[in-house]
């Protein structure tokens, strides 16, 4: 496979594992007790915190992509697959 393809792998993976990390320690506004007035009661209260989901689904991502690609070019497995 190319570089190319590799980092198309790596992008998609990424990005699923980003939905995956995104609900991880977020509080909504009947959680904390408090809402504003006119928001939605299920909003998220206070901030996101989104840098370190970044990370967090960055190196994720990374270990799930290694898998897979190990997984793809495993002679055994090529073998069983076919």
């Amino acid at each position: 496979m190319q570089v190319g393809t590799y980092i198309a792998i790596y992008f998609i993976v990424w990005w699923l594992c980003l939905f995956l990390v995104l609900p991880f320690k977020v509080r909504n506004q009947v959680d904390v007790g408090e809402w504003q007035e006119g928001s939605e009661r299920g909003a998220p209260a206070g901030l996101l915190r989104l840098w370190p989901k970044f990370l967090i689904t960055t190196l994720l991502a990374a270990v799930v992509t290694a898998l897979l690609l190990w997984g793809l070019s495993n002679p055994f497995l090529q073998e069983y697959w076919r």
